[in-house]
Order: structure tokens, then C-alpha cells, then sequence
């Protein structure tokens, strides 16, 4: 982390750090300062919570991660890191005690970016790769650490059922620890749970989005043509209607250009 920073997508947009200290804390593994961190109120004083090396990260792992933030001294900002995040993660509430703030050439995944008391939240996604241990040293591989925002969702009640709007993503600049808002430009795919039973994701929607239009390599691929009038009733960003599901909740889940991906439960 010290080499590679936090990125979000964008290559000018980047945590670094000066130095880490280690923390001895039951969640809390290090404090990290960020370097050039002075303009526009950016957290200087990185708390560092390492997830499981097997298995997702919680939300009561964030919360009592970030519980022993607010106790150290001097934190502004908690990067929590996993390999992978419970869906909950993305689908926290006030009532838990979160408030969601909501205002890429992209790489690898987060869930947005939250407070627990006064410290802001950012779920980091590391990379496979740190996985491999020293062989990664041969590799050259980069972007280990990086955040990829949270979806901007809107859901309406049709005569015909319910439509999911795919406006784009939430995406954390951590050169000012803001969060701004961005389009689909860089969503590559995104999939509708329609009846989210909170145990397995069922793809039962699928849309293809963004800048690079998969139609032309999709045709090169299965090198046959494909029915235009079918493909235009998958490249959109606003979903075909469903009826109400019974479990009462739905999950959307979104992948970027580089195959990072974030999901999000509703009750609906």
C-alpha cells in the first residue's frame, strides 16, 4: 500500500502516503499519513482496517472498525480493505448508525463512502492478486488497492411494475474527501436481482452499458450477426418492468470496464 496508494479510477486521483505507523487495535492495524493532503479539508490521518484474508467483510465489522477509529487519536478517514464485502455493506442505514453520503478508467472495488459518528467510511477492494504472496513481486501488477463508487439507483412504480434507473455512480475523490456524482460512462454491465432472497444473486435482468459499446466485439466473438432490435433491448440503463417481488427486496449489482463490481439492496 505504501507503493501503490488507494486509487479510485482516476490515475490523478490517488491516496498516498508519507509513512505508516502500526496500531495496535483488535481492527485497526495501522495509521497511515497522506502525503500532500493539505487543500480543501482531504483526511490527513489515515486509519488502516484489514478484512478477512478468507471470507466478505461485514457491516458490523465496519461499525466496530470504525468505532476504534473515532477512539484513536486523530483519524479522519477509515479505509477499511477486503477482498470482498457483504452485500449489507453497501446497504447500510441510518437506523444502523451510517449515514450514506451521496453527493473511471475504474480498477478494483468499493462500496462508497459513509460516516459512522463524525469519521468517513471508505470500503476498499484489494486486488486478487495480493493473494500470491511473493510471486506478485514478478508480476509487476498495480492498482492492489482501489475504490470503485456506489451506484446511483432509482426505482419507480409502473402500471406495468417496477423499473430500475441506472443514473450512474458515487464515486470518492479522496484528494478532497468528497464524493461526487458521475455517469455510466464507465458501467460496462449491470444485473437485477428481481427477487433478492439475501443469501444467492440470481441474474434475472441483464444490461450492457457505457462508452465502449460490447456489440461490436460480442459480434467478432460468436462471429455471427446479431438482431440489432434485440441488442438495443439490452444496451440501456433503464431496466424492462417486474412485478413486486415476493421476498420484498431487490439487488442490482454493477460491474465497470475493468470488471470491478458493487451491489446494492433495496426494499421495495
Amino acid at each position: 500500500m505504501a507503493k501503490a496508494g488507494i486509487q479510485n479510477g482516476r490515475r490523478q486521483e490517488r491516496i498516498t502516503f508519507e509513512e505508516f505507523d502500526t496500531y495496535a487495535g483488535e481492527y485497526i492495524q495501522a495509521i497511515g499519513k497522506q502525503a500532500g493532503a493539505v487543500e480543501n479539508d482531504a483526511p490527513t490521518r489515515v486509519a488502516i482496517a484489514l478484512g478477512p484474508q478468507y471470507g466478505t467483510v461485514s457491516a458490523a465489522y465496519v461499525k466496530k472498525a470504525a468505532r476504534e477509529a473515532i477512539n484513536a487519536e486523530g483519524v479522519d478517514l477509515l479505509c477499511v480493505l477486503g477482498f470482498a464485502f457483504d452485500a449489507q455493506v453497501a446497504g447500510v442505514t441510518q437506523e444502523d448508525g451510517v449515514t450514506v453520503e451521496t453527493s473511471s478508467d475504474g480498477f478494483a472495488n468499493v462500496a462508497g463512502s459513509r460516516k459512522i459518528g463524525r469519521i468517513p467510511v471508505l470500503m476498499v477492494r484489494m486486488n486478487a492478486d495480493l493473494l500470491m504472496g511473493e510471486e506478485l513481486k514478478k508480476t509487476g501488477a498495480g492498482n492492489l488497492f482501489t475504490v470503485f463508487g456506489e451506484p446511483d439507483i432509482g426505482i419507480d412504480t409502473t402500471a406495468e411494475g417496477l423499473v430500475v434507473n441506472l443514473k450512474g455512480i458515487d464515486v470518492y475523490d479522496p484528494t478532497t474527501g468528497e464524493v461526487r456524482s458521475n455517469d455510466t460512462s464507465r458501467i460496462a454491465l449491470w444485473m437485477i436481482d428481481t427477487d433478492y432472497n439475501e443469501e444467492s444473486f440470481f441474474v434475472r435482468h441483464c444490461y450492457f452499458t457505457g462508452d465502449n459499446d460490447p456489440y461490436k466485439r460480442l459480434k467478432s466473438a460468436l462471429k455471427a450477426d446479431i438482431d440489432a432490435d434485440a441488442w438495443d433491448s439490452l444496451y440501456k440503463t433503464v431496466s424492462r418492468p417486474f412485478r413486486k417481488p415476493e421476498s420484498g427486496k431487490i439487488a442490482v449489482k454493477v460491474i465497470n470496464d475493468y470488471g470491478d463490481e458493487v451491489m446494492k439492496v433495496f426494499a421495495v
